[in-house]
């Protein structure tokens, strides 16, 4: 492509147009040198719908470790031999202290437990603790696994409003990351929150040995699935993991796979989540820039992240700002 097209496909994206399986193929296949091009039209698209506000989320490790799947790239899997933290459910005390402590700029706050699902007594425990929390300047997400209807009822009538459920990876791909339960599995969970009315985000993690065709896959099944938020995460290997020997993604490798999910996805948010230092490290600033329009503050699930006030920081000098809730 020339540099002109990029900015070309990209305005036609925001006229309406939907990209297709080989645009995307041919977005990621980018060269180096024409990366600033392709990342201009992803920002293009990222102005468009959402200027320069940026959504900020959080998230609370609320059960650790002991996990029964199998996944590949997870310290918390029993099958896997780390230094994770275990703890079963904090309970609603320490869930309702973190809620009312939250800085007013982080517009979403996910609980996210280990295991294959959150059992019922701690669902509505985790129910009462959005009851009785006191701040209005946050919402509340879940990350509990494959919750059933009733269990995501629940929550929604306490004040859920969206419900996190990665995909992880292309289906194709899924196969080699988890054996222990199906993709369908994964996808039934995020239609069964839609048909309530609960909004759904849902994303994976890049650098698992996945391929460009898996890449675009993947992105066409989120669209497919027409997905409100993607949490994109790039790996960062664990040592006792499966995934353990891989090597980070090169910077440039992530900055494209941010835009190619832009051009795909262009009303819907893209938040940069685990991983981004670690793998972009100085570059790390520019996934804005590449069409990313959230990023996730604070430590991750159990590797460390970015504080709130460096993010802040990092948001002014870009001229950038925390979205208003």
């Amino acid at each position: 492509m020339k540099p002109k097209d990029f900015l070309a496909l990209a305005e036609r994206i925001t006229n309406g147009y939907i990209s297709t399986q080989q645009d995307l193929l041919d977005l990621l296949s980018t060269p180096p040198s024409q990366l600033p091009y392709l990342m201009a039209g992803a920002n293009l698209i990222r102005e468009t719908y959402f200027g320069p506000g940026i959504h900020i989320c959080a998230i609370q490790n609320a059960k650790s470790g002991r996990c029964t799947e199998d996944c590949a790239f997870c310290s918390q899997s029993l099958y896997a031999k780390t230094n994770a933290p275990v703890y079963g459910f904090v309970g609603k005390d320490e869930i309702i202290k973190n809620i009312n402590s939250l800085p007013q700029q982080i517009h979403r706050f996910s609980v996210v437990t280990s295991g294959r699902r959150l059992k019922k007594s701690d669902v509505e425990e985790l129910a009462q603790a959005y009851l009785e929390a006191n701040n209005n300047n946050v919402k509340f997400c879940a990350s509990l696994g494959s919750l059933d209807k009733e269990s995501l009822s629940i929550l929604k009538e306490a004040g859920l409003s969206r419900y996190h459920h990665n995909l992880e990876t292309a289906p194709s791909h899924f196969p080699n990351i988890c054996t222990t339960h199906t993709f369908q599995e994964r996808i039934n969970t995020l239609k069964t929150a839609k048909e309530l009315g609960l909004e759904i985000c849902s994303g994976g993690i890049f650098g698992m040995g996945e391929t460009d065709e898996q890449v675009v896959e993947f992105t066409l099944t989120l669209r497919e699935l027409d997905v409100d938020a993607v949490p994109t995460n790039f790996l960062t290997p664990i040592q006792g993991t499966r995934l353990g020997h891989l090597n980070g993604l090169e910077a440039t490798r992530c900055l494209k796979i941010i835009s190619v999910l832009r051009y795909a996805l262009p009303s819907k948010d893209i938040i940069i989540c685990g991983g981004r230092e670690q793998n972009l490290k100085d570059l790390h600033p520019l996934v804005f820039y590449a069409g990313a329009s959230g990023i996730m503050t604070g430590n991750y699930l159990t590797t460390k992240g970015r504080n709130y006030e460096q993010d802040i920081y990092l948001l002014k000098a870009l001229n950038l700002k925390p979205r208003d809730l």
